[in-house]
């Protein structure tokens, strides 16, 4: 048998926990993204997903992209480099840009693909990335395609933070990248510190986000716009998959340096650009944005209505403020048993285990949508804290909402 062959052999891990009966990935929606999915036929309430803004069965946006697909087809056949760019990808970025208030942005096939090319591409070998502790995935694997060298600090710990830059040469890039609503705990970046530090040690300031664009700000226009830093902000990444309602990401930034980017992000040049049915489905997301504001009064009634519940319940939700909620559990197999003991009870909540947290610090991931209504609230924790008084995690015998 040759080494290959023999690693992936040996990666019984997820069988394992099948065999428990308590595998929690993949499983198989039957219908569209709503506050009720079908799995194996049956009715359950979705609690695990990013559409916060519940945009992502429109009519007008499916309408969209159905004329898109008309026009255009159903893909480009290239990068946005080459023969990949249309028209309605101009518009879109048009737009974009007008909405997160920058001069220019560049639209990229998915977000994750936004931080691989602009944190490889911007530092240069002799810069630096200062990111903090609880940063996205893809944000640590931009800094690992970078030539630059990479430093961390605690989460939202601006003393950390300060130390760090205090100690780097002023007449280097220093770049620091940081998720703007952070996607497991659901707290906020310390935007305004991280700004007043770049500006003191000479640093720019990129912001991930994906899950602060149309949840944070007016009109959903993300945590820079919050804290009134838009301006302070250097660039700004944002992604269409959550509250925008389909696939891919974008950067926006001054003019200088979305030119720099649109030559130099690798993995924009050598990527296929978006369908048409995506970028027609993000400008009608827009048009639906300004059109029908109340969708942030609602998403803000829910999450705040969910996190009293849940509290009243018991439960630790860290320090979330969003629509992000952490429900801490603290034990890995309590966790996967909680999230398939919900299914089974007809709700869908996402599992965070190690590694991906500390064992020490594994959760469900509970989060709202605009198109909840309260009732389905009160039925997830109801169930929540049922399930969590059967696997031991609380002693009293119930709970009223």
């Amino acid at each position: 048998m040759n080494n290959l062959k023999a690693k992936m052999m040996a990666y019984d891990v997820p069988q394992k926990i099948q065999e428990m009966g308590i595998y929690p990935y993949f499983r198989t929606i039957e219908s569209e993204q709503d506050t009720v999915v079908k799995i194996s036929g049956k009715d359950v309430l979705m609690f695990g997903s990013n559409s916060y803004l519940g945009l992502t069965n429109h009519p007008k946006l499916k309408e969209a992209a159905k004329k898109a697909i008309d026009k255009y087809g159903s893909g480009c056949a290239g990068s946005r480099f080459l023969n990949g760019t249309l028209d309605l990808h101009l518009e879109l970025e048009q737009r974009l840009a007008e909405y997160v208030g920058k001069e220019a942005t560049l639209v990229f096939s998915t977000g994750y693909q936004v931080n691989l090319g602009v944190i490889s591409s911007i530092p240069g070998r002799h810069d630096y990335i200062i990111i903090d502790s609880l940063d996205h995935a893809c944000i640590i694997d931009g800094t690992r395609l970078s030539f630059a060298k990479t430093l961390k600090y605690g989460h939202n710990d601006m003393e950390d933070l300060e130390r760090i830059l205090s100690k780097l040469p002023k007449d280097k890039i220093k770049l620091i990248v940081v998720d703007g609503v952070f996607s497991m705990e659901g707290d906020i970046a310390n935007l305004p510190e991280i700004v007043r530090l770049a500006k003191k040690y000479n640093g720019n300031v990129m912001v991930d986000d994906a899950h602060g664009l149309g949840v944070l700000g007016p009109l959903g226009r993300g945590t820079s716009a919050h804290f009134g830093l838009t301006d302070d902000v250097d660039l700004i990444m944002g992604t269409f998959s959550k509250s925008l309602a389909t696939i891919g990401g974008f950067i926006a930034a001054d003019n200088d340096t979305i030119n720099y980017l649109k030559h130099n992000a690798r993995s924009l040049i050598f990527s296929a650009s978006i369908a048409p049915s995506n970028a027609a489905s993000v400008i009608a997301a827009l048009d639906l944005i300004q059109q029908e504001p109340e969708r942030f009064e609602k998403l803000w009634a829910n999450t705040n209505y969910a996190l009293k519940l849940l509290k009243e319940a018991g439960f630790d939700t860290g320090h979330s403020v969003t629509p992000i909620i952490p429900i801490l559990i603290r034990d890995d197999f309590k966790t996967f048993m909680m999230t398939k003991m919900l299914l089974d009870d007809g709700v869908f909540v996402n599992p965070v285990v190690s590694p991906a947290v500390p064992s020490t610090s594994s959760l469900i991931r509970f989060s709202l949508m605009a198109t909840h209504e309260f009732s389905q609230i009160e039925e997830a924790v109801t169930k929540i804290h049922s399930c969590a008084r059967k696997v031991g995690l609380f002693e009293d015998s119930a709970v009223t909402v």
